[in-house]
């Protein structure tokens, strides 16, 4: 996808990792941007700085009030048409499947599934009017991870959801998955995965968030992201936001 001028962008899973390296990234490149998260941000500045960036918080393990939310705040910024959704958002648990609560399970595929399903619903009339581009942001675990089952099956079920919305939309708006390897971020100790020195072998914040955003630009429907997709495909970040230090 690749579209002259500003865009109206949505990102899910603002305040933190990727969707907050990659939300200012895209405002700095010119975009509107439109952040959402599960913490309250009393001045979205202290996060965002004097960005083009709207923050709302919706808390994607209640997956209804989240979408109401997204939706009203799109309608408050006067939005006919929204041209790239990037629903990135996810949290997830490691460990032996018989060890893991029913309380984790219902967070993951509430925040990983049924919020993403519930978020794209509300904003497919947006998104049709502007022949947009929805990208799901999955994970290579998808195909099954040992101690990952409950993720594996939410990032399996979203993979489902991309290959459906896919074939229901061609030709009036565009359905992309990425599946992104692991990326350094807060989300390892999050999910209770001590990785230890093996942290210096994963790819890098600011590398991740090039990588998704020159993906994104691709036609390519389904993606792995791997360390280095920017520097083998044609579309590149714009140099004004490709060196931006990790958040």
């Amino acid at each position: 996808m690749s579209q002259a001028g500003p865009r109206r962008i949505l990102i899910t899973g603002a305040t933190d990792g990727i969707g907050m390296a990659i939300a200012r990234k895209y405002a700095i490149a010119g975009h509107h941007v439109l952040a959402t998260g599960r913490r309250p941000l009393a001045n979205p500045q202290n996060l965002f700085g004097d960005l083009d960036i709207t923050y709302v918080r919706a808390d994607q393990t209640e997956p209804y009030r989240s979408a109401v939310r997204i939706e009203q705040a799109v309608e408050s910024m006067k939005w006919q048409g929204v041209d790239l959704a990037i629903i990135n958002a996810g949290i997830g648990w490691v460990g032996d499947p018989v060890e893991e609560t029913m309380a984790g399970m219902d967070a993951q595929l509430a925040v990983n599934l049924r919020a993403p399903v519930q978020i794209v619903h509300s904003l497919a009339e947006r998104l049709l009017a502007a022949s947009g581009k929805v990208v799901f942001i999955g994970s290579v675990a998808h195909t099954g991870t040992p101690r990952f089952a409950t993720y594996a099956a939410t990032k399996a079920g979203l993979h489902g959801l991309a290959r459906s919305l896919r074939e229901e939309w061609r030709g009036k708006a565009d359905v992309q998955m990425l599946h992104p390897g692991a990326v350094r971020t807060g989300m390892h100790a999050k999910a209770g995965l001590e990785i230890g020195l093996g942290k210096y072998a994963i790819t890098g914040l600011n590398r991740s968030a090039n990588a998704i955003m020159s993906a994104i630009e691709s036609p390519v429907e389904d993606i792995t992201v791997k360390r280095f997709y920017i520097l083998r495909k044609g579309w590149r970040v714009p140099k004004s936001v490709r060196r931006m230090e990790a958040i």
